[in-house]
């Protein structure tokens, strides 16, 4: 995993999130009974697309080592970011992964959707992160840019909602 830009490798699995970054967590609860369904839908990356995100990817599901780049925009405005998966699960209580930037994303750090489930029932989804700029508009972009992050984390918590309550 040399090519990975940031040198905090797994910190949105294990500990605190790292300083000298921008830290986004969102959290957000699912209908009752739909662990499953939300899982499949995070490690197929069926959530991303139906979310309207571009995925390409080397493999259908995301497991450790897997290369993929989301595409957000429209067209030529389209902008990519090359990640690979660092670390997966999937479990009875918990499923999901975190990725890590590559050379040529606009952001520089790490990123994780997981699904999980308490002993009482509860489903929830949750994104964590930690970044910071990486190219030039998005240094350019300042505030905006963490808007758009956090704006993308909670369409992915309302597309996953849908999801669930599509069953």
């Amino acid at each position: 995993m040399t090519e990975l830009t940031y040198p905090e490798v797994g910190r949105t699995r294990h500990g605190p999130l790292p300083g000298g970054y921008h830290h986004l967590r969102h959290r957000f609860p699912l209908p009752a009974g739909c662990f499953e369904t939300a899982a499949e839908a995070v490690l197929s990356w069926r959530l991303h697309r139906v979310a309207g995100v571009r995925m390409r990817t080397d493999a259908p599901r995301a497991t450790e080592g897997v290369t993929v780049s989301a595409g957000l925009g429209i067209g030529p405005a389209r902008i990519w970011g090359p990640c690979r998966v660092i670390w997966s699960e999937d479990s009875p209580r918990s499923a999901g992964f975190g990725y890590g930037t590559l050379p040529g994303h606009p952001e520089r750090g790490e990123e994780a959707f997981v699904v999980g489930r308490d002993d009482t029932g509860a489903v929830w989804f949750e994104v964590r992160a930690f970044s910071r700029p990486d190219r030039w508009f998005t240094r350019a972009a300042g505030p905006a840019a963490r808007a758009v992050q956090h704006g993308y984390a909670w369409w992915l918590g309302r597309t996953l909602r849908r999801l669930c309550a599509g069953r």
